[in-house]
Order: structure tokens, then sequence, then C-alpha cells
């Protein structure tokens, strides 16, 4: 029996953020300086998914690439943005707050796709996305003095980026532009070798940095460039905030970065809205 296209979006979306949450604990964990971890960051999933695609695509790569248009060269640039600033968000502030600036992308994506796509989530979207922004603020009322301004203005940046690369996906959501997402890992590693000073792994490193770039990057990146051809970017875009709560969880279960009583209080929140959320948008298919 075919799955409907909200369950397949729903799916990917679901499953790209279970494979993102522990992301935040990696970059907690790598001794490497910002730029030296972007690199790998962005050159690692991009040798990963490059394979991947010649071993699907073969001799059509390129013209896959082509056919990918200004959209694809729209989404590479956003999302080459979105990468490098989530990691110096990430190195600036507690990683809660990071991840609760994130939390705005659903209500950032639902504005933007009324503008431009005329596409106007339906009434259960609209109000999870005023429940869990309300959330967000309340968390981040109290979380704001704990950060560091720029750490929470990089963060509202990776958030718009999230909500403009999901509009431009489900713009296009007949082609895959998961090959203009590969060359953005690649501007991701040429931006970051201007700036690196030692790309040597030593240690924990020699673990982590593969582990974090295949298991929370690339893969990810493949499911939730999929994801909004099947279901709204409002939609999509709700499933990250269950990294607000679940990031800064395993952060506090590994390294003792405790989460306060507020983004708890909203975490329980969140993680309820989303799910009745799903509940009701897979029970109407």
């Amino acid at each position: 029996m075919p799955y409907s296209d909200q369950k397949k979006g729903t799916l990917l979306a679901f499953t790209a953020i279970i494979f993102i949450t522990p992301d935040s604990l990696f970059i907690r964990l790598a001794s490497l300086e910002s730029w030296n971890l972007i690199f790998y960051r962005g050159f690692i999933p991009f040798v990963v998914v490059f394979v991947g695609l010649l071993i699907i695509y073969k001799n059509k790569l390129v013209t896959e690439l082509i056919n990918n248009g200004w959209r694809g060269i729209a989404y590479a640039g956003t999302f080459t943005i979105t990468n490098i600033m989530f990691v110096i968000s990430i190195e600036n502030t507690n990683v809660a707050n990071t991840l609760i600036m994130l939390a705005l992308a659903p209500m950032l994506s639902a504005i933007i796709s009324l503008i431009f796509l005329k596409e106007n989530p339906d009434q259960k979207t609209w109000i999870a996305i005023i429940i869990t922004t309300l959330a967000v603020i309340f968390i981040f009322y109290n979380a704001l003095d704990v950060g560091d301004f720029l750490g929470n203005f990089l963060g509202l940046v990776c958030a718009t980026g999230l909500a403009v690369g999901a509009v431009i996906i489900r713009s296009a959501k007949k082609i895959s532009l998961v090959p203009s997402a590969m060359v953005g890992k690649l501007m991701v590693a040429l931006i970051a070798l201007l700036f690196v000073d030692n790309l040597k792994l030593e240690g924990n490193d020699l673990t982590i940095i593969p582990l974090m770039c295949v298991m929370c990057v690339a893969i990810p990146f493949v499911l939730i460039t999929l994801a909004p051809r099947y279901i709204t970017a409002a939609e999509v875009n709700l499933f990250f905030l269950l990294e607000t709560i679940l990031g800064p969880l395993w952060v506090w279960l590994v390294i003792r970065e405790q989460p306060s009583m507020a983004t708890i209080i909203g975490g329980i929140v969140i993680i309820s809205t989303i799910a009745v959320h799903s509940f009701l948008a897979l029970k109407k298919t």
C-alpha cells in the first residue's frame, strides 16, 4: 500500500530530526576550532552524498544539477550560510539558546510560504505554530541572559535560513534539490578552507568528527531536503522543534550543561503540540 504524501513527508522530517538531535553534543565534544570543524562538516558530507548520487544518477548527475536551475542556486546559497552560522552560534552561546532560536523556523516558513507561494497552512498547523512559538518565547525570555548576543543573533539567522530553504524546496517539489544541497556542502568546505589553521584529527576527534558528519549532517540533510516535497515548509520545520528539546537533553546527559526549568516546561509543551499535530495530520490522510 503506497504511502500518502503526508506520511512520506512526516516520516522523512521526523527521521531527519532524530538523526540531528545529537549534533550539538558532538560540536561541544569536538576539540577543533570553529572553522576547522566547519570544514569537516562540509567536506565529509559532500563526499558521502556525492558518492551516493553518482551511484543513483551515474553520468546524469551534472544534468540533474543543471535541472535544479535558479532554485538550486538559491538553495545552495541558503544552505551554505545556515550550515556555517549554526556552528558559530553553538560555540558562542548556550546550546539551548541556539536551538530555541531555530524553533522560530516554523512561524517564519509559514509566513514566507504565505507571501511567496500563496500556500496558507491549515488551521491545526497555525495553532501548532502559535502554541510552539509562545513556548519558544517563554523559554527564550528566561534564557536570554545566559547566552551571548552574537550566538543568539546567528541562531536567528539559522532559523531564517531554514525557513527560506524549506520554502525554496517546496516551490520546486517536482524536482530533487539534493544535488544542490551537495554543492552547498562543498561551498561550506571551500569557504572554511580560507580560515582553517589545523585540519589534523587527534584523540577523540578521530571518532567524533566522522560520526557527526555522517550521522548528524549527511543523512539528515538529504532527508530534510526531500521532506518539503511532500508536506508544507511550516510542517517540516515544526519537527525542528524536537531538536530544541532533545539537543540540550543530550548535552545535559553527557556533559551536564543543564537546561533551565523554563526550557523543560516549554519543551514539554512543544513536544506535546508536535505529537498532536502529527497525529491529526496523519489521521486526516
